[in-house]
């Protein structure tokens, strides 16, 4: 019984090592690869492009005013792009108010809501003699300033290619929740975005301040079937062999959910659609190495990793639980642990190191290992998941 006892343990430790030191280290190669800016000449635009700003609405009536506002008052020629809200079980009140605007107001009515859906009815519904270059996708919370289309039309130009990723940063750090998101965010844009550009790789789309082709977007976004449609679109891209590009400059404001336990659903939600892009996609990474897709690959390989919540978790159990156990087999987890928080200390911005980094830090192993525990609602869902996905 002891000897099955420690085979086990070696079994359990070695297992999980593995997979949070091979996440470490993605994290870190492009951790570090941040730090180093990408020279672009960023020219002015010779043309100004044709904008359909996409905003879907589902139940957000105390902040979509204020997009629309944000929005509508943009110095780009108002003739050159047009606003359309996907207002989704949203009062009555708030649609009369977002009726006054220019702005071409959707009112749909699903049984089972997401954001795929907002989307697909929107280019379903917009006019047949509209003539668009440009699909961009906004959430219901998201701030631009007035420059905003004009940067955004300059850089497609510069891009040259179907879809690029705004810089999407927090504007609201007004609880510790809100400032481990801010936190989370910038990490994610600095290793999945300005890493990965910097080392010529596509970044990672953000769900919002996402701009696409606009013919390419009309055609493939009616292929969406999850509530992760940046991620299907992501992986249509990449399939297709367009490069993703990423904008640091370009700034697009949005909420931080103000509560842990709203911020654990919410990463919760991503851990599954993680999964379930791991699941449609896998069957993929073969021929993506063979015929030389790396950035494809890699995205798929990025599916592969624990999610960041996750592996802090499991690193914290490793350290606290293994020294009760056998001193010897906890010094590896420290000295990952440690590197781990290098990682994060280099990924994450001086404006967010203020005077409630302490407390904030303190704070954040207690959310990440509640965050573990709350995985749990990624085992109740997987059935339903593995039905889905055909």
């Amino acid at each position: 019984m002891k000897f099955d006892f420690w085979i086990l343990l070696y079994i359990i430790d070695w297992t999980l090592f593995a997979l949070v030191a091979i996440t470490v280290l993605y994290l870190g190669v492009f951790a570090i690869a941040s730090l180093f800016n990408r020279h672009t000449a960023f020219n002015k635009a010779k043309k100004q492009n044709r904008f359909v700003i996409l905003i879907p609405s589902y139940m957000q009536d105390d902040v979509i005013e204020h997009t629309v506002v944000s929005i509508l008052g943009q110095v780009y020629p108002m003739r050159m792009f047009d606003v359309v809200v996907i207002s989704d079980h949203q009062s009555e009140m708030t649609n009369m108010k977002l009726a006054q605007y220019p702005i071409t107001l959707l009112t749909p009515d699903f049984a089972e809501s997401s954001k795929a859906k907002s989307l697909q009815y929107a280019i379903l519904n917009l006019p047949e003699f509209k003539i668009y270059d440009i699909a961009l996708v906004l959430d219901a919370d998201n701030i631009v300033g007035q420059e905003f289309l004009t940067q955004v039309n300059d850089a497609f130009e510069t891009a040259a290619t179907k879809a690029i990723q705004l810089h999407r940063i927090s504007r609201n750090r007004d609880t510790a929740a809100a400032r481990m998101g801010s936190i989370f965010e910038e990490i994610n844009n600095a290793i999945f975005r300005r890493g990965h550009i910097v080392l010529g790789m596509s970044a990672a789309l953000a769900g919002s301040g996402t701009a696409y082709d606009f013919n390419w977007f009309k055609t493939n976004v009616m292929k969406a079937k999850t509530a992760g449609e940046d991620k299907e679109l992501e992986a249509f891209l990449l399939r297709q062999g367009y490069f993703i590009d990423y904008f640091d400059h370009i700034l697009v404001y949005g909420e931080k959910q103000r509560t842990t336990l709203k911020m654990n659903e919410q990463h919760g939600r991503w851990a599954i659609q993680q999964i379930q892009n791991f699941i449609r996609n896998i069957k993929f990474l073969p021929g993506a190495i063979f015929s030389k897709q790396y950035d494809l690959a890699d995205k798929i390989i990025q599916w592969m990793l624990l999610p960041r919540t996750t592996m802090v978790g499991i690193i914290m159990l490793m350290s606290v639980v293994l020294p009760f156990i056998y001193m010897t087999l906890v010094i590896k987890w420290w000295i990952l642990g440690s590197l781990a928080l290098f990682f994060f200390a280099l990924a994450t911005p001086d404006y967010l190191v203020d005077e409630m980094w302490n407390k904030t830090f303190l704070r954040s192993p207690f959310v990440t290992l509640w965050g573990i525990i709350s995985t749990k609602l990624i085992g109740n869902k997987l059935d339903s998941l593995k039905k889905k996905i055909r």
